[in-house]
């Protein structure tokens, strides 16, 4: 199936080093049951590293879609009729964006581990918020695929 250039579909998954921590979360949980024996170690090593892996995969499942000329970030679905021109932020940018450029009451969907992202101004005089920042490893075809689907 050829997708249009109007679409984009991105998941935001958590670094592998993530899991290698969720792992070793789980193993420290096995070493301090040791001394209650074999069944609370291995109980312990199981239910850690799960608890983790669960926690890391939660937190780095976030999605980004550019679909049905809709913008969908995280929960946020924005019409790109509501959006402005997509500006594309290099590491450096994104960072400034993140931090000291950002205002509280834009919508950020945020990965530290994504150096990447694309800033949008939203156009709709009855929304307060001003733009959407986007995390992204792909900022160029997202940036396409906003405009593509803006017509």
């Amino acid at each position: 199936m050829q997708l249009s250039p109007a679409h984009h579909d991105e998941r935001l998954t958590a670094p592998r080093s993530w899991w290698g921590i969720a792992v070793l979360i789980g193993l420290a949980c096995a070493l301090m049951l040791l001394p209650l024996g074999t069944l609370p170690l291995l109980a312990g090593l199981v239910g850690g590293a799960g608890l983790a892996g669960l926690l890391v995969s939660s937190y780095g499942s976030a999605r980004v879609r550019v679909v049905n000329g809709a913008l969908a970030a995280g929960e946020a679905r924005i019409p790109v009729t509501a959006l402005g021109d997509p500006e594309v932020l290099d590491a450096e940018e994104s960072r400034a964006w993140r931090t000291y450029k950002a205002d509280t009451r834009a919508f950020m969907l945020m990965r530290s581990y994504v150096p990447t992202a694309v800033r949008v101004e939203v156009t709709d005089p009855a929304d307060p918020t001003p733009y959407v920042y986007v995390s992204t490893r792909e900022p160029e075809a997202l940036r396409a695929a906003i405009l593509a689907a803006k017509g």
